[in-house]
């Protein structure tokens, strides 16, 4: 069948259909086979050529995590002992990129706060007289939760998007007039002053930050791992 469809197409085209043929097999009805099944994750030969080279990047990549780089401009001694090139005046690429992404990543918090309120309309139900405190599975499952349910969904987004294990926490608050305690989440993009993040907005709308937000006050921030007590700095309980 493959010859005669060779020879049907005739000289060159013919060639390489049937050659094309021979390489990739034939299936079923005529059709072309699959294409080759990969294992993507082998462990590397002895003597493979790229494996040096990738560890080396890997080393540089993970210290450069750790060591601030040098500024624009400044001389770095590449592969080769060659300075790398100068930035062009005015132009700092550093500077243009943690900006894009500061900017970005407000914008991305900013949505989210519109959205879990939006959805709480919809999905807050109470917990009755036993206060529990449900999982991120257990909030799908029942379509919905209280507070402490709903700020899963906020506290996961922000971790599966990037933001940082040291920037996003769960926060319990409360209100000093009549004591009523509260979940949100809290976006540390300053250490001093985040972002709060209200599933609910029975603290607050928007993505004010904690400072922003009179008459609550933060009593515990924590994560899957981590548990902290927040207390007031000496000097403002000084005045």
């Amino acid at each position: 069948m493959v010859e005669h469809f060779a020879r049907k197409l005739g000289g060159a085209a013919g060639a390489v259909a049937f050659g094309l043929a021979l390489a990739v097999g034939w299936g079923c009805a005529g059709t072309l086979g699959a294409g080759p099944v990969y294992q993507y994750f082998a462990s590397p030969d002895p003597d493979d050529p790229w494996t040096g080279k990738i560890r080396n990047w890997q080393v540089r990549e993970d210290a450069g995590r750790a060591t601030p780089a040098p500024e624009a401009g400044a001389a770095v001694a590449g592969s080769g002992g060659a300075a790398a090139p100068r930035a062009p005046e005015g132009v700092n690429l550093r500077a243009k990129y943690s900006s894009f992404r500061a900017q970005s990543k407000r914008a991305l918090a900013q949505e989210l706060s519109e959205w879990i309120q939006t959805q709480a309309r919809e999905h807050y139900t109470e917990d009755g007289p036993i206060d529990h405190w449900a999982t991120l599975e257990e909030t799908f499952r029942n379509n919905g939760d209280d507070c402490d349910g709903l700020e899963l969904l906020v506290y996961h987004f922000l971790r599966d998007l990037g933001f940082g294990d040291d920037e996003v926490y769960r926060a319990i608050v409360y209100r000093r007039s009549d004591g009523q305690h509260h979940m949100v989440t809290f976006w540390f993009e300053d250490p001093e002053d985040p972002w709060v993040i209200d599933p609910t907005g029975a603290m607050t709308s928007g993505m004010p930050r904690m400072s922003e937000v009179p008459g609550w006050v933060p009593l515990k921030v924590f994560s899957e791992s981590d548990a902290f007590s927040v207390r007031r700095h000496a000097l403002a309980r000084s005045r």
